[in-house]
């Protein structure tokens, strides 16, 4: 057996997620009392529980360092193996997911987001060059930064959430 299909038969089969999806518009709206809707959250959600995993939490927040940064924490802190958070993550002066999280990794992933972009290309063409899709992980726990999207949402977990409990298994070593 190879070393990575060994990893994988002793890998978690059900891994817990935190689904937090970040806009400041659909924040405004959620605090102003307006219904909104998730569609990225949602499409994370279906492909998640899809897959035979938890959903233990899901959480909006704006486009902010500290807010951002605050569920890292609180991420860090829970019994969940992985955090998903989508949008934030684009080109934008106020795309900040990136920076908000990137600081607590213990190791960046390169290959999830030149994967990500590889198949992004394939759907969207060009456009793909725009994102800064990325993963790493941190205390064992894995974290994936999405846009905002739900076709981003589902190329980037129609390849990753199979991958998951490995590299759980890998970063718990």
């Amino acid at each position: 057996m190879k070393p990575h299909e060994e990893h994988r038969s002793h890998s978690a089969k059900r891994l817990s997620f935190r689904v937090v999806t970040v806009s400041t518009s659909r924040y405004q709206k959620e605090k102003g009392g307006q219904e909104y809707t998730d569609e990225s959250g949602d499409t994370a959600a279906e492909l998640i529980e899809g897959a035979g995993h938890n959903v233990s939490s899901r959480m909006l927040v704006p486009d902010d360092l500290r807010l951002i940064g605050k569920q890292v924490k609180d991420f860090l802190k829970s019994e969940e193996d992985v955090l998903l958070l989508t949008g934030g993550t684009g080109a934008a002066e106020s795309d900040v997911t990136i920076e908000a999280v990137r600081p607590f990794f213990d190791k960046e992933l390169e290959g999830f987001g030149e994967l990500f972009r590889r198949l992004s290309y394939d759907e969207v063409g060009t456009a793909a060059m725009l994102t800064r899709a990325m993963a790493g992980v941190s205390k064992g726990k894995v974290f994936l930064c999405l846009p905002g999207s739900p076709g981003a949402v589902r190329t980037a977990l129609n390849f990753a959430l199979g991958e998951l409990p490995h590299l759980i298994h890998v970063a718990r070593a």
